[in-house]
């Protein structure tokens, strides 16, 4: 999008007319203490030549590597006409349906994407998306402690095999709020959360309890005993998931007696391209009885006094209207373009396919697992069920590990030491879209690399 800055002279003109010496006057209110200061490190402004070279160099250190990198953003295929649909003109440049009556053809697609996305999740309700599965388990943990009345604490308990990326977004926005994330340890032999690392918290006042399925290490947890023990507790439940793995594992809804309370995640499994860190975005649902505490939109079908049928937004909880002390969350607009993509992604797929997404990726990873191990002093880390990502450990350190494939065209995981201090540990997953001949590429590679 073109960006044509102020002239001085235009600056120096507005500040005339409003009576303000320097731009900095107009921020006056801001102590001082919280001011950054000036941006020293700050480079000298690029022509637009240069920047679009610079791009253009980095976005080429993405292409041609073979990727078996997960960690919360997968390489699917997309049908081709996903994207051919959600970049015509009706859904590229359409915004949030402030005049819901001219907007039916948004307001269904938001109503199909939420019914697809609360049967997927076996919740009784869905939202219009939120920005990303990150800030939506932030808006989760706020919404349960607004739900969960009966709890005074505060206090959250966060599983450590949960994606530092989610924990590191989510410390960022409600640690300032009177929230207190207790981090619950994974086990070193399973890699999941363990009740029994649960036993200290029983009787004591816990507003939510976050699970993860599959966890950050793609090991399964045993989500029945962990929602169970959250209702027991009287904790609200949180869970976590890969919208891909759904197709195939037991839905949040359905987890342990009751199922959970709110269920979110990323959506980029379902349509999106791995595009240099996004835009994505985040899904969530909950139980009916918290319908009234998510944020965001959501859409109902209704019929006119004719019988026609008829979309609106039902809930809607405008966080620009004039009541924002009231309001359920500080984001006040939607990932709509993704939500679209997804939806016809979706559509398209159906259920089968989704499942047959899934289970095609799960064989490949237990594919490149056998081929992998099957060099001398590479093993698994951990001894539960996966789906579609593992960790594994190298007889060298996996930084230096991973440079070197990636000097080959592999890219062949994420190490685990700077966010777990597993300085031998690799993280890798294979989607669908990974050969066997790429797989067979991968293992001689590392092989030779070991060597």
């Amino acid at each position: 999008m073109p960006y044509i800055p102020h002239t001085d002279d235009d600056v120096r003109a507005m500040l005339d007319t409003i009576g303000a010496e320097r731009i900095e006057d107009l921020f006056d209110e801001i102590p001082a203490h919280l001011k950054a200061g000036k941006l020293e490190k700050l480079p000298d402004g690029l022509t637009e030549m240069e920047v679009t070279a610079i791009m253009a160099a980095r976005a080429k250190q993405d292409e041609g590597a073979v990727c078996f990198i997960g960690a919360g953003a997968y390489e699917h295929h997309i049908p081709a006409a996903v994207w051919e649909l959600v970049t015509r003109g009706e859904f590229y440049t359409a915004y949030t349906p402030y005049q819901a009556e001219a907007s039916q053809g948004t307001l269904q697609t938001i109503y199909e994407y939420q019914s697809m996305m609360a049967g997927l999740t076996g919740m009784d309700v869905s939202n219009a998306s939120v920005y990303d599965g990150a800030s939506g388990l932030a808006e989760a943990i706020l919404m349960a402690l607004r739900a969960n009345r009966k709890s005074k604490s505060g206090k959250v308990l966060i599983p450590g095999a949960l994606n530092p990326r989610y924990r590191q977004a989510v410390d960022a926005i409600v640690s300032n709020q009177g929230v207190e994330l207790i981090e619950v340890p994974f086990c070193s032999e399973m890699g999941t959360t363990l009740t029994e690392s649960l036993a200290h918290y029983e009787g004591e006042d816990i507003a939510a309890l976050v699970i993860c399925q599959p966890n950050f290490f793609g090991c399964l947890e045993d989500v029945d005993a962990l929602t169970n023990w959250a209702r027991d507790n009287k904790t609200l439940s949180i869970a976590a998931v890969n919208p891909t793995a759904l197709a195939l594992l037991t839905p949040p809804g359905e987890w342990g007696d009751d199922g959970v309370d709110i269920a979110v995640g990323e959506g980029q499994p379902l349509g999106i391209p791995l595009s240099s860190g996004g835009p994505y975005f985040g899904f969530m649902c909950c139980k009916q009885k918290h319908v009234r505490q998510m944020p965001g939109r959501i859409i109902g079908r209704t019929v006119d006094l004719e019988g026609k049928q008829g979309f609106t937004l039902t809930l809607q909880a405008r966080e620009q209207h004039i009541r924002r002390s009231k309001a359920t969350s500080n984001i006040c607009t939607n990932q709509g373009l993704a939500m679209a993509a997804a939806t016809i992604y979706l559509s398209l797929l159906g259920p089968d396919g989704l499942a047959s997404v899934a289970g095609h990726s799960h064989a490949n990873t237990q594919k490149l697992v056998a081929a992998l191990t099957a060099i001398d002093g590479v093993e698994p880390a951990f001894s539960t069920a996966t789906f579609h990502e593992a960790v594994l450990t190298l007889p060298k350190k996996a930084d230096d590990v991973l440079a070197a494939l990636a000097d080959k065209g592999i890219l062949g995981g994420l190490s685990l030491a700077a966010a777990y201090g597993m300085e031998n540990a690799v993280l890798l997953c294979a989607t669908e879209v990974r050969t066997d001949d790429e797989i067979a590429a991968y293992a001689a590679a590392l092989k030779e690399v070991l060597a």
